[in-house]
């Protein structure tokens, strides 16, 4: 999983012509990568304002606005990838646009969750 962490501080920063470049860098690389096969899937969260926690005590669920911990920055999209060796990994998050601007992370996937069969 390659995360691309940022703030809407940041995406504000971006004069309209900047954001729409951003937009086509996107797109450019989520086609290469579909095109390989390696892009199983690109997702955008809404904005942290948007987020809720959700916490269990004593069997009640408690729901709270906006994400748990206090940061600057929140997991802003991200991108599953089938690839062969961290190495295919660490190459694809290189090609990230963000990357140039900011960071990426690449986190493993361990398992995936059963499906009931």
């Amino acid at each position: 999983m390659i995360i691309i962490y940022g703030n809407q501080e940041l995406w504000d920063s971006f004069s309209a012509e900047e954001f729409q470049k951003a937009v086509a860098e996107q797109d450019a690389f989520n086609r290469k990568f579909a095109e390989t096969g390696e892009l199983l899937g690109a997702y955008g969260n809404a904005d942290a304002s948007q987020a809720k926690t959700v916490r269990v005590r004593d069997g009640v669920p408690a729901v709270t606005d906006g994400p748990y911990l206090e940061t600057k920055e929140y997991m802003a999209s991200w991108y599953l990838v089938d690839v062969e060796s961290e190495e295919r990994a660490l190459e694809i998050a290189a090609e990230v646009p963000y990357a140039s601007i900011g960071a990426v992370e690449v986190w493993p996937i361990l398992h995936e969750a059963a499906d009931g069969e």
